[in-house]
């Protein structure tokens, strides 16, 4: 296994112009998946209290978390016979006609329409994922915390547009148009990505198959991808369930005032995260850690029992503030003990990641229903939040005694 570390001399404006291009790239993978949280007030679920919509809503985040993980086969195939730069276009295309299906497919319609119209989106942007992944390979040998952490914020800037799109269209469009609109975006990644240079990742610098899967073994990579698992299933339970929380718990908020709070809990995630980044060399990384926790758990608390928007608005502020440090922590430790890039390994760890992710968001409509009551919602962040902290404290002292 390699064991030379980044170079600290090379900074991201040394990294290749491709690698920069493939990075902006991670802003529409932020964009599809958050779009489903934010579309679902406008698909009329903030109106009902019928539990079978909270099941349906549970149907909708299984069904793009299973298309991610149909993604990694329908990815090989095409990478085994075309290059990457076809894979991005392939990944952009098929994002774009589920939203067009989707837009097909209004609130009048089944939901079973819908959930199959977010099972091909789920392989669209899994698809987008893994051609990501292989085209920022010489960017990440340059500098692997820096890539990851950059590519953190343009993963969070597509999930701000994303929600701010449907709120500033909520009332002046309908469902349909608004989705014909998002349409557009992957429609015009997907022209930008074929008009560019194919991208081929050196393959001189990956690791062999049995090294990752060596790697992978390891308790430390274990608990990266724990870690990231739980981690964005607290942050996507968050995205994908505070409108609907905050229109049933909250009397007279309307969607898009809801919506608004849910941008701007992204806004201080994205501005923490920056901020973060930031500050990291110059702070106890611990102490940095705790401040998190108890940011988060105050979150979850005021959201849990407030009853009025300025509640609502501090709980989504201390929540995205908290989870905010928690992404660059875990890319400074990646950088560390990953120095070499494997695109099937790191994809991996990602699509995991995106998978916990929307598997928290699909259990809590599953649980929602079962109770018939929304405030459930709170559960997984407050038990999340204690788990990410132990498996940051566990890779800490992983570190330690492997020298690693």
């Amino acid at each position: 296994m390699s064991s030379a570390a980044p170079n600290p001399e090379v900074g991201l404006a040394a990294a290749p112009g491709d690698g920069g291009k493939a990075l902006a790239g991670f802003m529409l993978s932020g964009f599809l998946l958050a779009l489903l949280g934010a579309i679902l007030p406008a698909w009329g679920y903030n109106w009902k209290e019928d539990p079978s919509d909270f099941i349906a809503v549970g149907n909708y985040f299984l069904c793009l978390g299973v298309g991610i993980v149909a993604a990694s086969a329908v990815a090989r195939r095409v990478m085994a016979r075309w290059d990457v730069s076809l894979l991005l276009v392939f990944g952009c295309g098929i994002s774009c006609l589920a939203l067009l299906f989707l837009a097909w497919a209004p609130p009048l319609y089944a939901a079973w329409w819908r959930a199959g119209g977010l099972l091909v989106l789920g392989t669209g942007a899994g698809s987008l994922n893994m051609a990501l992944f292989h085209a920022i390979s010489k960017r990440y040998q340059a500098d692997a915390a820096g890539t990851v952490n950059l590519g953190g914020v343009w993963y969070g800037v597509g999930c701000l547009t994303a929600t701010l799109l449907v709120a500033g269209t909520f009332f002046a469009y309908t469902v349909t148009t608004i989705l014909i609109f998002m349409a557009v975006v992957p429609g015009i990644f997907a022209v930008l990505y074929g008009r560019k240079a194919p991208v081929v990742p050196p393959k001189a610098a990956d690791p062999t198959l049995r090294q990752a899967l060596e790697d992978f073994r390891s308790p430390g990579a274990v608990m990266f991808a724990l870690l990231l698992f739980f981690q964005f299933g607290n942050e996507w339970t968050i995205a994908g369930w505070l409108p609907l929380f905050l229109l049933r718990r909250i009397q007279g908020v309307s969607p898009q005032g809801a919506l608004l709070i849910l941008a701007l809990y992204w806004s201080c995630l994205l501005g923490g995260r920056l901020g973060a980044a930031a500050i990291l060399p110059h702070v106890r990384h611990r102490q940095l850690l705790l401040w998190s926790v108890a940011a988060s758990l105050f979150g979850c608390l005021v959201l849990f029992f407030t009853d009025n928007r300025f509640g609502a608005s501090m709980g989504a502020l201390f929540l995205g503030c908290g989870y905010a440090s928690i992404y660059p922590l875990v890319a400074e430790a990646i950088g560390h003990r990953f120095p070499y890039y494997h695109p099937g390994f790191f994809n991996g760890i990602f699509s995991l990641a995106l998978l916990g992710g929307l598997l928290a968001p699909a259990t809590l409509g599953y649980a929602a229903a079962a109770l018939g009551n929304v405030r459930v919602v709170m559960a997984i962040p407050l038990i999340g939040t204690c788990v990410v902290m132990l498996l940051l404290v566990g890779i800490w002292l992983e570190a330690k005694v492997t020298g690693r």
